[in-house]
């Protein structure tokens, strides 16, 4: 009834979304419902554009394609957050520093003073002493004052400080995904262009992971395994690129990774650790101890060629994953 529509209307609706999920193969939870039913509506067109456009390149869209598309365009605030996080974000940083140049500057006066006095001191008619305690006892109220004030800073600092981590907590819902604890596409954009506009000429390596078969690992173990697998091979995957590169999910099972100042050599080295550190994993379930099916991945590397967009790299990355793929999977090709 969210378009005013009447009960028939709204029921037909009901149908058509259904029918879509099912066209899917998607389950009809809250969010892929929501979206389903926006898609079948069509008064949202960014989100039916995003839509069609995914099936045209990609076929049928998964739940982690329908959660993106949901924060995107049905929610309709994801833009507006980021750009309040980051405003505020900024704002505070602004505070400390005129806190501290502030305290700086008082502190500068006081010290001033303090010279003059000592130069009138070194007079010796009445007049100057009676006016160098008259200094000295302005002194010591602005020292007070300083004193205060540097107080009250403190107190900022310690309240601008605790609203940093809020923020902090807020950025790992703007660019951090849930269930991998991965960066997501959003930071990947962020990054991308802010490393590019320092060093337009900087070496990048690039690489894509898709998890073999997992799918069908998927359909047969349920989804809440298959987000459990998905969270282990991601923590692998982080283990390996560490602080020196950007780990992203990209797809349900597909991750992105940027190693900046890093020859292809180098990123083709790291894609076959990644590989043989998944290869080892065992996986078992807690509940009934069974040792569920080995997990494997297959890779493509490339590196980033200059005044590339973000998604030619993407694409040329994904060109050498199906290169792997074709050749058996549980291997690494190079673009």
């Amino acid at each position: 009834m969210k378009h005013h529509d009447s009960v028939q209307q709204a029921s037909n609706k009901l149908a058509l979304s259904l029918e879509t999920l099912s066209d899917w193969r998607l389950p009809a939870t809250p969010i892929n419902y929501a979206v389903a039913y926006e898609y079948i509506v069509g008064k949202n067109a960014a989100l039916n554009k995003a839509i069609d456009h995914h099936i045209k390149a990609n076929g049928k869209p998964d739940n982690f394609i329908i959660e993106q598309l949901y924060i995107d365009h049905v929610v309709g605030q994801n833009n507006f957050r980021v750009d309040i996080v980051e405003d505020v974000d900024e704002l505070l940083s602004e505070i400390q520093k005129d806190c501290m140049q502030t305290s700086m500057a008082t502190q500068n006066v006081v010290d001033s003073m303090d010279e003059d006095i000592a130069c009138i001191e070194s007079g010796t008619p009445d007049e100057m002493k009676m006016a160098a305690l008259r200094l000295r006892k302005a002194s010591k109220t602005l020292r007070q004052q300083q004193h205060k004030f540097a107080e009250q800073i403190i107190s900022s600092q310690q309240k601008t400080s605790s609203l940093k981590k809020e923020l902090d907590e807020a950025k790992k819902e703007l660019y951090f995904d849930a269930i991998t604890g991965l960066y997501n596409k959003k930071a990947l954009s962020k990054h991308f262009d802010a490393w590019i506009v320092d060093n337009p000429n900087q070496k990048i390596g690039a690489l894509v992971i898709d998890i073999d078969h997992f799918s069908q690992f998927s359909e047969k173990f349920g989804s809440l395994i298959g987000d459990v697998i998905l969270s282990k091979i991601a923590g692998k995957i982080n283990r390996y690129v560490d602080d020196s590169g950007l780990p992203v999910r990209t797809g349900n099972h597909e991750f992105f990774i940027l190693l900046p100042d890093v020859e292809q050599s180098i990123t083709s080295e790291i894609a076959e650790k990644i590989r043989q550190g998944v290869e080892k994993i065992r996986f078992i379930s807690s509940k009934s101890g069974m040792r569920l099916p080995q997990m494997t991945i297959s890779l493509g590397v490339t590196e980033y060629k200059l005044n590339e967009s973000l998604e030619s790299l993407i694409t040329r990355s994904k060109t050498a994953l199906k290169q792997a793929q074709l050749t058996g999977r549980n291997t690494v090709a190079v673009a």
